[in-house]
C-alpha cells in the first residue's frame, strides 16, 4: 500500500483546542475541493521532504509514492508527541493507506469533511477529528447544497464519542455568511465537542473583530465557541 505525501515533519498544532500540542505531521498531497483562501500547495510532488530533527530546516528526500512501513518508520524516528496528524491536502483521499498504518500513537485527521464514504474506512482509527466547514461561495461549485449535506454526513460519521473528540473549524473571512454558519452549525452541533471560529490568514480578508465576536455570541446558544488564529504563522514554524 501507497499514497503521495508532501512532507513529515515533527512540530506543534497551530489550529484548534489543541495548539502548541507536540505533534508527527504525515502531509498528504492531493485534494477534491479548491478554496481561495488555501496556502498549502496540492500537487503531488516528486518527493517527500522529511525533517528528522525538528525546527532544522534540514531534509532528507524520498521519492513518491510512499509505502506504510516508511510513513511508520519516518514517524516512530519522533518521540515526546500527543499525536499524529494527518493533514493534506485532503487526507480521506487516502483512507485505504491510513487504514493500514500502524502507529504507536494516537491518531489526528484534519479533514474538510466532504468524503463520508471514505471517513467511514478509518473512524475507528482515529483519536481526534478536527473537522473543517468549507463555507465556501455557492456560486463556486455546482452542487453547493449536497457540499453542506456531504459535510453534514461525514461529521455524524466521525462524531465526537467517548474514545474519539471531533471539533469543528470553519475559516472566517469577512465575506463569510453568518446566516449560512449558524445553520451547518445547528445541523453538526451534536456530533461535535466545541466549534473554533479561525480568521482568515490574509490581513486584506479578515474580518471585522465586532462581526467574530458577535457571531461567537449568538453560536455559543448551541455549541462551545472559541476564537482561536493561525497560532504557528505567529512564531514562523512549520
Amino acid at each position: 500500500m501507497s499514497a503521495p505525501v508532501s512532507e513529515v515533519f515533527c512540530s506543534v498544532q497551530g489550529e484548534g483546542p489543541y495548539v502548541g500540542s507536540r505533534q508527527a505531521f504525515v502531509r498528504f498531497a492531493g485534494c477534491n475541493l479548491s478554496c481561495h483562501y488555501c496556502d498549502t500547495p496540492i500537487e503531488v510532488p516528486e518527493n517527500c521532504r522529511f525533517e528528522e530533527m525538528s525546527g532544522s530546516g534540514s531534509f532528507s528526500y524520498m521519492e513518491n509514492p510512499l509505502s506504510t512501513s516508511a510513513v511508520e518508520e519516518m514517524v516512530g524516528s519522533f518521540d515526546k508527541i500527543h499525536s499524529v496528524s494527518l493533514t493534506g491536502g485532503e487526507p480521506l483521499l487516502h483512507a485505504d493507506f491510513i487504514s493500514k498504518l500502524n502507529l504507536s500513537s494516537p491518531l489526528y485527521l484534519e479533514s474538510n469533511m466532504t468524503l463520508p464514504h471514505l471517513a467511514k474506512k478509518v473512524r475507528d482509527k482515529l483519536s481526534y477529528v478536527s473537522g473543517d466547514v468549507k463555507m465556501l461561495p455557492p456560486s463556486s461549485m455546482e452542487d453547493y447544497e449536497h457540499h453542506i449535506e456531504r459535510t453534514i454526513e461525514c461529521f455524524r460519521v466521525l462524531k465526537n464519542t467517548k474514545d474519539r473528540d471531533c471539533f469543528c473549524k470553519i475559516v472566517v473571512t469577512k465575506d463569510t455568511d453568518a446566516d449560512d454558519i449558524e445553520g451547518v452549525v445547528g445541523a453538526i452541533s451534536g456530533y461535535i465537542s466545541c466549534l473554533v471560529l479561525q480568521p482568515v490568514s490574509q490581513v486584506d480578508s479578515l474580518p471585522m473583530p465586532g462581526y467574530l465576536l458577535d457571531l461567537q455570541e449568538k453560536l455559543l446558544n448551541c455549541v462551545d465557541t472559541k476564537i482561536i488564529p493561525q497560532t504557528h504563522r505567529m512564531w514562523g514554524c512549520l
